[in-house]
C-alpha cells in the first residue's frame, strides 16, 4: 500500500469538509444580496464580526478552451468584488462575487465565516445555503426547459438502394 493512499484516507474528512465549504461558497457567489440577507435574518445573526479586509472591486481575466480541451485563451475581463470578515470566535470568511457589490461580497463572507463555526453551520445550511441552492437549481431547470423547447433535431434517412 502506498503512502498516498493512507494519507488520502486520513484526510478524507477534511477533504469532504473542504468540498462542502467550496460548494457553499459557489452557491453564495451566485446568490442575490437580498436573498442572502433574508437567510441571515432568519438565523438571527447577532454575532460580532469585523472586516478582516474591506470589500475591494477589481478585474479578473476569464480564460476558456475550445471544446473544453484545447489550448487556453483569454476570453475577456470581468468585474469581481471580494471581502473578508473575521468573527470574534476566530473564523475568517471570504466572499467573491461577480460585479460591483461590496455589501453582497461582505454578506457572502459572513456566511462563509458562520459556516466554518461548528455551532452555526447547520442553521446556515438550513436557512441560507439549501434554499439558495434549490432556487438556483429551479432557475437552471427552467432555462434548460426553455432552451429544450427550441431544440431542432436533425436526422438522416437511409435509403435502401445504398446498401449492398
Amino acid at each position: 500500500m502506498s503512502m498516498n493512499n493512507s494519507n488520502d484516507r486520513d484526510g478524507s474528512v477534511a477533504t469532504q469538509s473542504h468540498a462542502r465549504r467550496r460548494a457553499a461558497m459557489a452557491v453564495l457567489a451566485k446568490a442575490a444580496r437580498a436573498d442572502i440577507a433574508r437567510g441571515l435574518s432568519q438565523i438571527g445573526t447577532d454575532v460580532a464580526f469585523t472586516d478582516a479586509r474591506p470589500a475591494e472591486i477589481g478585474l479578473v481575466m476569464l480564460r476558456g478552451r475550445i471544446g473544453g480541451g484545447g489550448a487556453p485563451f483569454n476570453v475577456g475581463e470581468a468585474t469581481v468584488t471580494r471581502a473578508a470578515v473575521r468573527l470574534d470566535s476566530g473564523e475568517t470568511g471570504f466572499g467573491y462575487v461577480f460585479g460591483r457589490d461590496p455589501e453582497r461580497a461582505r454578506l457572502a463572507a459572513l456566511c462563509d465565516a458562520l459556516w466554518q463555526n461548528d455551532a452555526k453551520r447547520q442553521p446556515v445550511e438550513d436557512h441560507i445555503i439549501s434554499p439558495l441552492r434549490q432556487q438556483q437549481q429551479e432557475r437552471r431547470a427552467l432555462a434548460q426547459a426553455q432552451t429544450a423547447a427550441t431544440r431542432v433535431d436533425f436526422f438522416t434517412l437511409v435509403r435502401g438502394e445504398d446498401e449492398r
